[in-house]
């Protein structure tokens, strides 16, 4: 029988002890809770699932980031991006919780606060995703099997993600994209070209070492993807040419432009082109239309763009109707 003792006025100590079991303690307002607790205690450990919460009640959230920040994170690819979606969390209101006291309507009011900061469905979704993964990480490895994921109790009331993107290129945007880019100087013209003829990402062109192109073979290897898996591009012969044109710079790399900076000259070019609602990335969308458009089938155009799976190929399709007409006879 667990043990209750009043401390102070509004405190109700419940201590269980049981041979082979460690000491078991909790303070609770009433007392008809401190008794509650003791019995669910005493009945787990008689039917021997008993599992220790102590560090999960110990454990703040925000002690719990910072170990996810040197342990899990800083082993990612996206560890330098994720800083910021801990020190929120951690700077939140649950940052001060214990893990075992956070539930599924604290996330629900978090991703309603979210919304109300102005917060895009797919950054909420993003610092879900992270808050899960961190549950899951105490929950398996760190020893807390007591945990329950609160993440998994608001699947209903996440907000919606948008529908993907299907910007392309239309009437004579690429003409005056590329005469703006030209205009402007420096490398974003030929950055441009090359993105539509490779399907290439920003990072992925960013990284470029002439060390990884085969001249003979007109294929570039990428060595690190998003994915994770290196992968072998195809050039055409408009891409050769780009890089035909290219001066070679001493530290072996193709390009003197970061990500950052290649979408900033990026929108500075659209801006002066009078091009609206277009970003570096629609041009992936663009160059996989495209490589559909020229009668290669789904397998060839994955081993180019890199996707893993058709349904991820398929959000970054787009057919226009009208170039399909031809082929329809």
């Amino acid at each position: 029988m667990a043990s209750i003792r009043k401390r102070g006025d509004l405190q109700w100590e419940a201590r269980v002890r049981k041979r082979g079991q460690p000491v078991q303690c909790k303070t609770f307002t009433t007392r008809a809770k401190a008794e509650a607790w003791g019995k669910q205690i005493e009945s787990e450990m008689d039917r021997g699932v008993f599992v220790s919460r102590a560090e999960a009640e110990s454990t703040t959230l925000a002690e719990a980031l910072e170990r996810y920040a040197v342990e899990v994170s800083c082993k990612k690819k996206s560890g330098d991006r994720e800083r910021s979606t801990i020190t929120a969390w951690r700077d939140s209101r649950l940052g001060r919780r214990s893990l075992a006291s956070i539930r599924g309507k604290d996330v629900a009011q978090s991703v309603r606060d979210m919304e109300t900061r102005g917060l895009a469905a797919n950054s909420i979704r993003i610092y879900l995703a992270l808050l899960s993964h961190l549950f899951n990480v105490a929950r398996t490895a760190w020893g807390m099997e007591s945990l329950s994921n609160p993440v998994d109790l608001v699947k209903g009331q996440r907000p919606k993600l948008p529908g993907g993107r299907d910007r392309r290129l239309v009437d004579d945007e690429y003409p005056r994209l590329l005469t703006s880019a030209h205009t402007y100087g420096g490398e974003i013209g030929p950055i441009i070209t090359w993105a539509i003829e490779t399907a290439m990402r920003r990072g992925e062109i960013a990284g470029m070492r002439w060390e990884h192109l085969d001249r003979k073979d007109r294929v570039l290897l990428i060595p690190e993807t998003k994915n994770g898996t290196p992968r072998r591009v195809p050039l055409s012969v408009a891409a050769l040419s780009v890089l035909d044109a290219l001066p070679r710079r001493i530290d072996g790399r193709v390009w003197g432009m970061r990500p950052d900076s290649i979408s900033q000259a990026f929108e500075r070019a659209c801006k002066a082109a009078g091009i609206e609602g277009l970003t570096f990335h629609d041009l992936r969308h663009e160059a996989t239309s495209r490589l559909f458009e020229k009668g290669l089938n789904p397998m060839e155009v994955a081993a180019i763009t890199g996707h893993k799976t058709m349904q991820m190929l398929k959000r970054y399709t787009h057919l226009r109707a009208e170039d399909l007409v031809e082929r329809l006879g």
